[in-house]
């Protein structure tokens, strides 16, 4: 691979963070797989924020939103997944604080209802075990989840 200059590096990853949110990890992924120093990186990001491509209030919001609506997760994993991000807690906050909590248990309603079609089990303890589980691991609230099952079987 042929180095990239300061300039092919803001121009690519000006392009990069154009076409969907990036976070300052991301983008330091990028610049150490092209062998940049810490004080080039620090400077490319400073750039990258100062000129709007790189926000990480907007991508915090951006991918809690885009992880509850389309791959159907549940707060605690948007959260986890935000601080493997390296994602600041109040940023955090403010991105789980725009889910709202009727559209979170409709949402996990309709997960649990489409998955009890496809789980087979001895009898209805077992089954609501594995929904339990099922709920848990796509990071939905324990108290949401036995509300839920209460509620519809």
């Amino acid at each position: 691979m042929k180095p990239i200059t300061y300039e092919q590096a803001i121009h690519r990853l000006a392009a990069l963070c154009s076409q969907r949110e990036r976070c300052i990890q991301d983008i330091c992924q990028k610049l150490t797989l092209w062998k940049f120093s810490e004080k080039d990186q620090k400077k490319i990001i400073q750039y990258l924020q100062n000129e709007r491509f790189l926000d990480e209030k907007r991508f915090s919001k951006a991918y809690a939103n885009d992880k509850f609506k389309y791959n159907q997760w549940g707060i605690y994993k948007i959260k986890y997944e935000l601080k493997k991000k390296q994602i600041p807690d109040h940023l955090i906050m403010d991105a789980l604080a725009q889910i709202d909590s009727k559209e979170n248990r409709k949402q996990l309603r309709q997960l649990l209802e489409s998955k009890r079609k496809t789980i087979k089990g001895k009898n209805e303890c077992e089954i609501n075990q594995k929904l339990i589980r099922f709920a848990n691991s796509r990071g939905f609230p324990l108290e949401d989840i036995e509300a839920v099952i209460s509620s519809s079987y």
